[in-house]
Parts: C-alpha cells; sequence; structure tokens
C-alpha cells in the first residue's frame, strides 16, 4: 500500500488549504462586488471563514487544533445555505451561476480536506464530540 511521506503530505494539505482559502475568497469578492447589504454581509461571512479556514492550518495552539473540524463544516453549511438560498431567490444571472460553480469546487475541496485529516466522516465526528465533550474513556471490554 503507498503512504505518502510527511512532507508530501504536508504540500498536498498545503496546497488544498491554498485552494480552500482562493475558492472562499474569490466568492466573497464576487459577492462584495455586488453591493447590497444581503450579498454584503454574505461576502464578510467568506471572507471570515477564509481566516478561520488559515487560522485553523497554520496556528499551533493546542486550542485551536482542538476545533480544526468547525471552520471546515461551518464553511461547507455556510455555502450550502448560499447555493440553496441563491436557488430559491434568485436573481439568476451569469456571474451569480459562476459564483454558485465556485462554491461546488469549493464544497469539494473542503470534503477532500475533511478525509484527509480525519480520514472519514466517523473520524470527523469523533474529533467533533472529542472536542466538545472530551475523550471517550471506554474501559469496558467487548467480547
Amino acid at each position: 500500500m503507498f503512504t505518502a511521506s510527511p512532507s508530501k503530505s504536508r504540500a498536498s494539505g498545503a496546497m488544498l488549504t491554498v485552494g480552500i482559502v482562493a475558492l472562499t475568497l474569490t466568492t466573497a469578492y464576487i459577492h462584495f462586488s455586488l453591493g447590497g447589504l444581503l450579498f454584503l454581509l454574505n461576502a464578510a461571512g467568506y471572507a471570515t471563514a477564509a481566516v478561520a479556514i488559515v487560522l485553523v492550518a497554520w496556528a499551533p495552539h493546542p486550542f485551536i487544533a482542538r476545533f480544526s473540524w468547525l471552520p471546515r463544516v461551518g464553511l461547507i453549511g455556510y455555502t450550502l445555505v448560499t447555493i440553496v438560498g441563491y436557488l430559491l431567490m434568485g436573481p439568476y444571472f451569469t456571474l451569480g451561476f459562476i459564483a454558485k460553480g465556485v462554491e461546488v469546487v469549493l464544497i469539494g475541496l473542503l470534503v477532500v480536506d475533511i478525509l484527509r485529516v480525519y480520514g472519514s466522516r466517523a473520524g470527523l465526528l469523533d474529533a467533533a464530540r472529542a472536542s466538545v465533550f472530551g475523550p471517550t474513556t471506554d474501559t469496558t471490554v467487548k467480547a
């Protein structure tokens, strides 16, 4: 079985993070350029999420590492709400569909990043549970 070297894994993780941040800031810019309160608030939300992604990727503090799943999952949820809101409310125009395309790719990269870091959905759920409730100390013996 092939396993990546630590330096290659670190480089691919950094490239993935750069891609996530670039797409997040791209959709933030698109929304910012449209003007209007709703679009400006949406742009601010995306910009804040980009900062959070950078923070969990490169800040070595244990508290930040403990909750590193939160910005990833939060950005997926935020992006899904943005896509659904656009599809329900419109207005439908070319730049809007381009933004939705960027957001779909963003969700894909976030899913890849979650699988890279946590290994599976169960690994993500275990990390989230442990960060909120503390690590499980199951001492029962399973037969």
